[in-house]
């Protein structure tokens, strides 16, 4: 299918990709000519296409308004092969059936298309640009809600800028970029996006789309919830990450309505609690400051709506620190094969730790982002494998004589830990002349394992400290 641009200038490259590109060179036919004519009532655009005749054509309006466009050409293949003395012939045949999806405020009835000698002329209405989309759109995201309004507003030929806070990832900054949008760096955080929006949006005229506290964007949201229910319909409990509360408010509303039995929880990164907050203290109040991995729901204040919607319709909320983020991104990315952002693994991190009342229940995590950066993916992996057990370090106070570190290395070796780094402290704060700071890095199993490691190096008279 191709969407048809607002504009008569988008015309020709728009026919272009649909006859030049797509059609005449599988038909073997030549390349037609375009023309776009402007007249009084709208737009002419004829294309000529030498050797084809009014039976290779077919075009209809569809019952949906759209213009359908079929083309089938019927061409003859010679081979002729001198030693057999025979000359073969047949028909081949390429066909060829495109939609053009005209916009919503097109007058449907006004659309005519004809075939004559070879020349295919469709007539259109002219399409009043409103005011809104010539001023074009503005948006301020900490990053997903950033692509999605780029990739909409070019896909209409409007013009969007998006006000991202300077600390957003790179690869969300490069992703917007390349959806079509002009993007503005904020220093600070969401909710500075947010006011810079705000400026820009009353200097130049532009239409401003709210991330989160939209009725429009919470029920698109919503749907989620639409499709948990029917391709899961004995869910029990739901999990939701929860920066301004767009998302859950959708999918509670949603989920709520239709099956009040089931528990949807918010969950928030403890540096960025905002609706958390706002809960307690039973109305909606910004924090000072946030400061979390999960830039994506870095948010200080929750909307107007989404407080109301939450407050009537989540069953509760929690907050997961930054070791178990990470401890859930390392879980989603090496059990399944799955790569989340902070936020997106919000959820899951409240499942693995017991932050909410779910065990024994068929609970749904909802992951939803996966714009993490890979460069500090690597510092996620080892926050996440230290949280699980699997990566520690350990302080030894050693007296700094030959042999001990030999035997600290033996009694960790006979463990089953796996040394992978050791650094020799001299100017320590010990008490004791002689002594120094041993810290040794090593690979685990997990919890049991480290505190298992840590009972032998005490039992064999080492102070771990």
């Amino acid at each position: 299918m191709t969407q048809l641009r607002r504009n008569s200038a988008w015309l020709p490259e728009m026919f272009n990709d649909l006859f030049v590109t797509d059609f005449m060179p599988k038909a073997n036919a030549t390349a037609p000519a375009i023309n776009v004519k402007e007249s009084d009532k709208g737009y002419i655009v004829e294309l000529a296409a030498p050797g084809m005749t009014k039976e290779d054509f077919c075009v209809h309006i569809n019952d949906e308004g759209n213009l359908i466009v079929k083309m089938e050409n019927k061409h003859e293949v010679k081979e002729e092969n001198k030693t057999m003395r025979y000359l073969r012939r047949e028909f081949s045949y390429s066909k060829f059936e495109q939609t053009l999806i005209l916009p919503d405020d097109v007058d449907k009835d006004k659309i005519s298309a004809r075939v004559e000698n070879g020349v295919l002329t469709v007539e259109l209405p002219k399409i009043e640009i409103s005011k809104e989309k010539t001023n074009g759109v503005i948006a301020c995201s900490a990053g997903n809600h950033a692509q999605g309004v780029a990739l909409g507003a070019t896909a209409h030929g409007i013009k969007s800028l998006i006000c991202l806070p300077e600390g957003a990832p790179m690869s969300k900054v490069e992703a917007t970029k390349s959806y079509g949008a002009d993007v503005c760096l904020v220093p600070g955080v969401y909710d500075d996006a947010y006011k810079r929006a705000l400026q820009l949006k009353d200097e130049m005229g532009y239409t401003f789309i709210h991330p989160f506290d939209d009725e429009n964007v919470i029920a698109g949201q919503g749907t989620i919830g639409l499709e948990v229910l029917e391709q899961l319909p004995d869910v029990e409990a739901i999990v939701v990450p929860v920066g301004g509360g767009g998302l859950v408010s959708g999918i509670a509303f949603a989920v709520k309505s239709l099956n009040p039995s089931i528990k949807v929880y918010g969950i928030q990164a403890a540096g960025a609690a905002s609706m958390v907050h706002s809960m307690e203290v039973k109305h909606k109040e910004p924090l000072a400051s946030v400061s979390t991995v999960a830039d994506g729901i870095a948010v200080k204040e929750p909307g107007n709506l989404t407080y109301e919607i939450c407050n009537k319709y989540v069953d509760g909320f929690a907050t997961v620190t930054e070791d178990e983020i990470c401890g859930a991104i390392l879980h989603l990315l090496e059990k399944e094969k799955v790569v989340a952002e902070g936020a997106g693994a919000a959820g899951v991190a409240a499942v693995m730790y017991n932050k909410i009342p779910v065990k024994g229940k068929k609970t749904l995590c909802i992951v939803s982002g996966g714009n993490i950066d890979v460069t500090i993916l690597n510092r996620v992996i080892n926050r996440g494998l230290t949280k699980s057990g699997r990566y520690c370090a350990i302080n030894i106070e050693l007296d700094d004589q030959p042999g001990n570190l030999v035997e600290v290395a033996s009694v960790i070796a006979r463990c089953g830990g796996n040394i992978t780094s050791v650094h020799h402290n001299r100017q320590g704060d010990s008490q004791k002349i002689n002594a120094c700071i041993l810290k040794i890095v090593c690979e685990t199993r997990d919890e049991k394992h480290v505190a298992e490691i840590n009972r032998a190096l005490k039992e064999s008279g080492f102070k771990v400290v």
